[in-house]
Parts: structure tokens; C-alpha cells; sequence
């Protein structure tokens, strides 16, 4: 059984790795299916650098694994119910202020 810690730092590698819309869309694309580096590159419209840098940080949280075929490697979540959890996301209501920009409640810590 998980501790309490173990449960917030999951949820904490979770986060940060959807703070980022890069790295959001990037498991999105993993969602739908595993692919190598050059067609995810492509199909976000960024550099192979940029795409490596997020995809290290993917698998420093546990997110994405990298699995060798043949000479290339091709990604993708590490677990399946990871696709689950960003279903449930995605399908979530998000109740919003119309006064309140997102800007607003990031100055004050909370977007």
C-alpha cells in the first residue's frame, strides 16, 4: 500500500509534467499511440532538440518510457491507466470565473 508521501509525490510528477502545454500535447499523441521522436516532432511542429528535452522530463516523472526497435526507439506511456487518468482530464469540468483570468489566479499561485 502507497503512503501518504508516496501518493503526493505521483501526483506532484503528474503535474508538473501537465504545467507544461508542450509536454501535454505530447502525452495526448501518446495517448492515441506510440511513436518515435521524429513523427512526434513532426506532428507537434517543434525541433528534435525541444522534443528530446521533453521527453527526458516525461521519463524523469515516470510518464513515458523509451523502448528500443532496432536501431531507433519509439515512446510511450508507461503505464495504461495513464491514458485513463488523461481521459478523465480531458473530460473534466472546469468551472471558471468569467472576472477571473487564468493570469490572475497564476499571480496569486493557483493556475
Amino acid at each position: 500500500m502507497l503512503t501518504l508521501a508516496a501518493d503526493v509525490e505521483v501526483l506532484a510528477r503528474f503535474g508538473r509534467a501537465l504545467a507544461d502545454p508542450i509536454r501535454c500535447r505530447l502525452l495526448i499523441a501518446l495517448r492515441q499511440a506510440p511513436a518515435h521522436p521524429s513523427d512526434l516532432a513532426e506532428t507537434l511542429g517543434i525541433s528534435r532538440t525541444r522534443l528530446s528535452n521533453h521527453l527526458a522530463c516525461l521519463r524523469d516523472c515516470g510518464l513515458v518510457v523509451a523502448v528500443p526497435v532496432g536501431r531507433r526507439t519509439r515512446y510511450e506511456l508507461a503505464d495504461p491507466r495513464l491514458g485513463h487518468a488523461l481521459d478523465d482530464l480531458r473530460s473534466a469540468v472546469v468551472a471558471v470565473a468569467a472576472d477571473r483570468t487564468c493570469t490572475e489566479a497564476e499571480e496569486k499561485g493557483c493556475c
